[in-house]
């Protein structure tokens, strides 16, 4: 039997229903499982930690919204964690974790063999929680790091914390969705942001709705799109105090840029499909950028 999903919002589960939710991950039959606003004991929080080490079939936790509570309950994950090997995504949005929470638990998230999605939004970090998720996004030629990262509604962490982040961004040879929306980013953290995308070779979806940006550093990222080649396919802007005009050149720009890598692909598709097709200049080289995101592994469940 194919593994499955348990999601469950809102509720107060009783200790006869995480016996089943346990069962359920030591039998390797949950592939999701979600428990989002549940309310449910340290005792049975405990249990729930110890299904998970067990699973290797659980590829998404969803413990959003104060779940992950108290500083026990971290350190319950953590272990929790250096065992489990299958998880590939895990949402913490909406945990008060700060950064010393966030301590605990990294050692266990950077040495993670799946993990590759990770959402830590409102989780009240600040700069030194930036700098350990830094950690996370290993340099171009290093190991393998996170391909999706959300840090929304994280307003304690400063310009120079963003800055870092940015860097990171720049060098990480694998993060392909960084979400900072509601943040007060403003123009400055916007600029560093624009020089990360130039650089960066993975990123294709940038999200910074309602992050204080004005026309100046849009026109700034307008710059970025027409006149470098990046692999940036979604910007959102929404909720900021930018003109219409520029939001809808920046995404034409970014439409005519995913226009054009689709016909390449189907070029190539035509070139191998008749190998007798001539290229008007053999020598030459083409490079393939394939943008397709197929489904974002935080688009699964509900925040």
């Amino acid at each position: 039997m194919l593994p499955g999903s348990i999601q469950i919002s809102g509720e107060t589960l009783s200790s006869a229903e995480i016996r089943d939710i346990c069962e359920s991950l030591r039998e390797n039959s949950v592939r999701l499982l979600s428990l989002r606003g549940c309310q449910l004991s340290d005792r049975d929080f405990e249990r729930i930690c110890q299904g998970v080490a067990e699973s290797h079939s659980l590829a998404q936790l969803n413990l959003n919204l104060g779940i992950v509570s108290n500083i026990n309950r971290v350190k319950q994950l953590a272990e929790a964690l250096k065992t489990n090997r299958s998880i590939q995504s895990l949402f913490l949005h909406g945990s008060p974790l700060t950064d010393a929470g966030l301590a605990l638990l990294n050692p266990a998230l950077s040495i993670h063999p799946s993990l590759v999605a990770l959402d830590l939004g409102d989780c009240m970090l600040g700069d030194e929680g930036i700098n350990l998720i830094c950690g996370l996004l290993p340099p171009d030629g290093a190991k393998s790091g996170l391909k999706e990262l959300t840090l929304s509604a994280n307003p304690g962490v400063t310009a120079k914390g963003w800055g870092r982040l940015a860097i990171a961004v720049a060098h990480s040879s694998q993060v392909r969705v960084l979400n900072l929306d509601y943040n007060p980013l403003g123009d400055q953290v916007a600029g560093m942001l624009a020089v990360a995308v130039a650089s960066s070779r993975t990123l294709e979806v940038l999200d910074l709705e309602g992050t204080g940006l004005t026309n100046h550093s849009a026109q700034t990222l307008l710059d970025m799109v027409e006149n470098y080649p990046t692999a940036l396919r979604t910007l959102i802007l929404a909720e900021n105090s930018i003109s219409p005009e520029l939001q809808q050149q920046i995404s034409d720009l970014l439409s005519e840029g995913e226009e054009e890598e689709e016909n390449e692909a189907h070029e190539v598709t035509a070139r191998e499909k008749n190998p007798w097709i001539c290229q008007s200049n053999p020598s030459s080289q083409m490079v393939l950028v394939t943008s397709g995101l197929g489904e974002s592994l935080l688009a699964e469940t509900e925040m």
